[in-house]
């Protein structure tokens, strides 16, 4: 009974830790990085949960995943809370204390030591590296996988307890949930093996050969190895995209760079400043004394790590679960543009607090005063750790805060000049963002987001002959991308260059032919121009009556679009029926500036004569655009 109200009490100090330096995101926005297209941008998430929005989970591809459990978390909290950030948050504080719960329940269960397994639970909980995962909203990828991946040890102790197809199943089942919570769980099989090992001691079996019994074990996981087949198959589908700036970073660099983000995150654990939200890709920068100190460490810990195999077992199983579980994220396949994250070592640290946790118990085994020396040891450390990931996690309450202290931590961080340089643009500082914006685009050329935003920048300073500069980069590193030909189509003809904005617009209806706003932009060229050349009322008819269809009759300045290409082909009368059901339609909604013109048009049509837009030729587009 004691042993279980220490192990309460263990609960409560977690949870209470966990919240100590967590509580604080409560208060915490959004963050204009990933959160938009996870959550608040997306209708899909924003509409809450339905029926419809969890076939959708279960179907389509959410931000370049597929992970269909996660996607319903979201639209769970948008359907209890809305938009309220804090909440969200809540929802990942919540599921992190949780998972940090679950695993000292599990390690207890499996080791049967209880400090040890309060104390590798606590420093889960607050390490510093945890902040991403947990003051994210968009990582509640993490949190939620970390869940199903504690519940997965707790249901495999069960299983090897008393083995039996049920207590397989729901092993499995668990598994499968954490997969479609976030696929970086394929490596869980592994894992599972190497607590086989130790500390469950099922590989070495005095009445069994231990290749034989070794054999057994990993057949024993193939189930559960098809699953991660089939989500490592779903999750290179969906990144399929993001994984293409893999074929400009050769092998090699590839390669160097995971020899040093392992030690790199390993020095992180035991030194955790400078933490930042995007490290970047150091590509063919790595020096080679660093490399190569790098690959001689994790050479010299995976000798020691089997030479004391049999001495210090939990050495090999902690070392190796670091290594393994890291491996879908480390760099070999990359995907984006980072170096490292420390949202990657989430699970995979999991294995050196083990190594550190029971190494140290057993070298102090001798002193005279162990449980005091180690008792103090544990309260400092956890101490100091909660105090550096608060600060940290102070970092994350806002996108200028956050993106400010990456550029202070970081260098040559084109992602964080991007994004501080969102943040000015929204707030009207334009030359601040124009600053920052530029500094990305040099850094990084091939930076599609930076040129964007900073063509949006310059368009809002007047600057048009250099937005278009920026825009036609865009296009030639996202030659489908729908609203930039759009948006340049718009500001060409706004320039005087029609047939410019024409080929514009055309571009966009072959790459998406029932694009509305590219046909109602196009009938109306085609309708008003004061150039005879450029006039043609058979395709203006045709493309404005597509437009409104495809807009359900509800966009008043289509009607506008559509009474012009009838009065432009000589059908007046269907002209004035039009524009007269255009001003019905704008009065309801209020806009009464767009009702006086329709009637002024009127006036033409009912003389016979067709409208000409005179901004066609002058660069100032009229305000036909939906």
């Amino acid at each position: 009974m004691n042993r279980w109200w220490l192990a309460v009490g263990v609960c409560i100090c977690v949870a209470v830790l966990t919240w100590v330096v967590f509580g604080q995101t409560l208060r915490h926005d959004f963050i204009n990085y990933d959160d938009p297209r996870y959550v608040y941008e997306n209708t899909k998430i924003t509409s809450g949960l339905n029926f419809a929005g969890i076939a959708w989970a279960f179907t389509h591809i959410h931000s370049e995943n597929w992970h269909p459990l996660t996607t319903i978390s979201h639209m769970l909290d948008c359907q209890l809370h809305g938009l309220k950030a804090g909440w969200h948050h809540f929802t990942n504080v919540l599921l992190h204390t949780v998972a940090a719960i679950l695993l000292f329940f599990a390690l207890r269960q499996m080791t049967g030591a209880l400090w040890r397994s309060a104390f590798v639970a606590a420093v889960f909980a607050i390490h510093p590296l945890r902040v991403e995962s947990v003051a994210w909203i968009a990582e509640r990828k993490d949190v939620l996988s970390g869940v199903f991946f504690m519940l997965t040890l707790l249901a495999y102790v069960h299983y090897v307890r008393a083995p039996s197809i049920g207590r397989y199943l729901f092993v499995a089942v668990v598994f499968a949930f954490g997969l479609m919570s976030k696929p970086m769980l394929v490596t869980l099989p592994f894992v599972l093996l190497l607590l086989d090992y130790w500390p469950l001691s099922r590989i070495r079996d005095p009445f069994c050969d231990i290749r034989r019994r070794l054999f057994t074990l990993v057949l024993e996981k193939i189930p559960l190895i098809a699953l991660s087949a089939v989500s490592s198959a779903v999750t290179f589908f969906a990144q399929r995209g993001a994984v293409g700036w893999t074929e400009q970073l050769p092998v090699l660099a590839r390669i160097n760079n995971a020899a040093v983000s392992y030690v790199a995150y390993i020095w992180q654990m035991l030194w955790p400043v400078k933490l930042a939200v995007f490290y970047p890709h150091p590509e063919y920068r790595l020096p080679l004394w660093e490399i190569i100190l790098s690959l001689l460490l994790l050479l010299g810990f995976t000798a020691a790590a089997i030479a004391l195999r049999k001495r210090r077992p939990y050495f090999i199983t902690g070392w190796l679960w670091y290594l393994g579980m890291l491996v879908p994220v480390i760099g070999l396949v990359q995907v984006g543009w980072q170096g490292r994250a420390d949202r990657y070592t989430y699970l995979p640290q999991i294995g050196l607090y083990i190594v550190a946790t029971w190494a140290v118990a057993d070298f102090t085994a001798l002193w005279r005063h162990q449980r005091t020396i180690l008792s103090a040891a544990a309260i400092l450390t956890i101490a100091v750790l909660s105090w550096r990931a608060w600060i940290q996690t102070s970092y994350w309450r806002d996108s200028e805060t956050l993106f400010t202290h990456a550029l202070a931590v970081t260098s040559n961080n084109d992602v964080a000049e991007n994004n501080l340089g969102i943040v000015f643009l929204r707030n009207g500082k334009l030359d601040d963002a124009i600053s920052l914006l530029q500094a990305a685009v040099d850094l990084r050329p091939d930076n599609s987001p930076a040129h964007e935003n900073l063509a949006k920048a310059l368009l809002q300073k007047g600057q048009v002959a250099d937005a278009l500069v920026h825009y036609r980069k865009l296009l030639e590193l996202q030659p489908d991308n729908i609203e930039v030909h759009n948006i340049v189509g718009t500001v060409l003809i706004q320039q005087g260059h029609i047939r410019e904005g024409v080929e514009e617009w055309q571009k966009v209806l072959a790459i998406q032919p029932d694009n509305g706003n590219a046909m109602s932009n196009l009938a109306w060229v085609f309708a008003t121009s004061p150039d005879q050349s450029l006039r043609d009322g058979a395709q203006a008819v045709q493309l404005a009556e597509e437009a409104l269809r495809i807009s359900g009759r509800r966009i008043p300045v289509i009607f506008r679009t559509l009474a012009a290409a009838y009065a432009e082909k000589g059908m007046f009368s269907q002209a004035i029926q039009t524009a007269q059901r255009g001003i019905e339609l704008a009065n309801s909604q209020g806009n009464s500036g767009l009702a006086a013109e329709l009637q002024s048009n009127i006036a033409l049509y009912q003389a016979g004569r067709p409208l000409r837009d005179p901004s066609l030729t002058t660069g100032s587009l009229s305000p036909h655009s939906e």
